[in-house]
């Protein structure tokens, strides 16, 4: 089997939204995720303008990382992380994202755990922005869709530069921000949901405000980047994009086409933006043919080609098929649906598992831009359950990261320069899409339930052991 390279970087990945908890101890503010209660596989969780006394909002607690986060970093020190994604929450740095100067017990907290991943050898690879935007923008200015939160992210970004840069190599601007080209982007990506309250699901689309929003953080994004290159060069800048890889159900041209213009609008339009430094045409036809209008300040363009990012990372959990035929059968995904594929097997949430489909969409994404490329998401969403000896068997889970490194490896040798892998949710963490604690990724299992009970107390799956000895080996031996 083949080896990944010298300084492969072998880690996890979360979002503080998702497990650090502890969401108003010392100064944080509410973000957008705060105001988001749990849901479940069939009942999409809500968003509310303010908390209500009888609904459970999982990210308040979540795993409670921020008083676990000594205890956790070793247990990734143990399986032998040579980096560890998190992201820090930006109401943990200014509270309402419109205030002066910066909270310095956030600033603290964020160095302590830097400082703990570093005495393990631990390299940070940090994500600004994580689907936690400040709520207050959201009541101010429509999230994204207002001007001014470029500003308000500069200020920001500095803060925490001025303060980390020296310690952390890596950062992504904004996760998954793919997201803001759909519908499902308006709350959590975009924050684009003033004055709504109710299923996230239900939200009132609204394309052109959405697409603003979105340029809207492309500027933010590429100014940060320039800035951060100007004054602190050692620094490497990424983007961060949901890949839904998308097939043509058949080989009707029809099909085909629109497949291509799903990947376009869904996949490639972020990244050639961060990427390549302008819209590409598909963009501005398909602007124009939905009657979206951009507007655009003197100097955005000129920033977007002076702000183009380093190294390109993205998600994948699954792929999907394109059809015109209407009748055909869906399945659920990340973010959005789409068809049903005959070849494929399914997790208990109806995500299509397909290790090849990540070695093809590794192949198009290099071959597209020629920068270095890492995969800081992948995993399997399922309900581990306590063994008799007090164990988990997750023997699913390895098979399902044991396929993905494979064609990982598999794409290497293909010519593609790859990285880095984390693995999403490397410890239980709350679900993004559904807000439940039952959906499980994790090679650590903490015991947090649906209904908000449970000690917190950590247990190591078997996957556990089997990650560790795929670090030792650097990918040499995965079965």
């Amino acid at each position: 089997m083949t080896r990944m390279k010298e300084g492969f970087l072998w880690g996890g990945a979360t979002a503080a939204n998702q497990f650090e908890g502890a969401w108003d101890v010392d100064g944080k503010g509410p973000s957008v995720s705060d105001m988001c209660t749990n849901g479940t596989h069939t009942e999409a969780k809500w968003i509310t303008k303010t908390i209500k006394e009888d609904r459970l909002y999982p990210s308040h607690e979540a795993i409670d990382f921020y008083h676990h986060y000594k205890e956790d970093i070793k247990l990734f020190a143990e399986m032998g992380f040579k980096t560890f994604r998190f992201s820090i929450a930006w109401t943990r740095i200014f509270p309402t994202g419109m205030e002066e100067t910066a909270n310095e017990k956030g600033l603290e907290f964020y160095e302590n755990v830097i400082d703990e991943c570093l005495k393990y050898g631990i390299e940070p690879l940090i994500t600004i922005s994580h689907y936690e935007m400040p709520y207050a923008l959201i009541e101010r200015c429509n999230g994204w869709e207002g001007r001014e939160c470029i500003e308000y992210f500069q200020r920001y970004v500095h803060a925490i530069m001025d303060r980390f840069a020296g310690k952390v190599k890596y950062w992504l601007t904004f996760n998954e921000i793919n997201a803001g080209t759909m519908p499902m982007g308006n709350v959590l990506s975009t924050g684009t949901v003033q004055g709504y309250e109710g299923p996230i699901n239900k939200v009132k689309d609204d394309p052109r405000a959405r697409f603003q929003a979105l340029h809207h953080q492309f500027v933010a994004s590429a100014e940060a980047v320039k800035w951060v290159h100007e004054h602190y060069p050692n620094v490497l800048m990424g983007n961060m994009i949901c890949f839904l890889t998308s097939y043509p159900y058949s080989c009707n041209p029809e099909d085909v086409l629109k497949a291509q213009q799903q990947m376009q609008i869904c996949n490639w339009l972020c990244s050639d933006v961060m990427v390549r430094g302008y819209y590409p045409g598909y963009a501005k036809r398909y602007f124009k043919d939905n009657n979206i209008e951009i507007k655009m300040e003197a100097g955005d363009e000129e920033i977007l080609a002076e702000g183009t990012v380093d190294f390109y990372t993205f998600s994948y959990y699954m792929s999907s098929c394109v059809s015109t035929d209407p009748t055909l059968e869906q399945t659920d995904g990340n973010i959005s649906v789409g068809l049903k594929n005959p070849y494929l097997e399914a997790s208990d949430w109806g995500w299509q598992i397909d290790p090849k489909g990540l070695r093809y969409t590794l192949n198009e994404i290099w071959d597209r831009y020629q920068i270095p490329v890492m995969v800081v998401e992948n995993g399997l969403g399922a309900r581990d359950e306590i063994a008799e000896d007090g164990k988990i068997h997750d023997s699913y889970r390895i098979d399902y990261l044991r396929k993905h490194i494979k064609e990982m490896e598999e794409a290497v040798e293909d010519g593609v320069d790859l990285m880095g892998y984390t693995p999403w949710g490397c410890i239980d963490l709350v679900s993004a899409s559904t807000g439940e604690m039952a959906k499980r990724y994790g090679f650590i299992y903490v015991e947090k339930y649906d209904d908000g009970t449970g000690s917190l107390a950590r247990r190591k799956k078997d996957s556990f052991d089997w990650y560790k000895k795929v670090i030792e080996t650097n990918g040499e031996d995965i079965d």
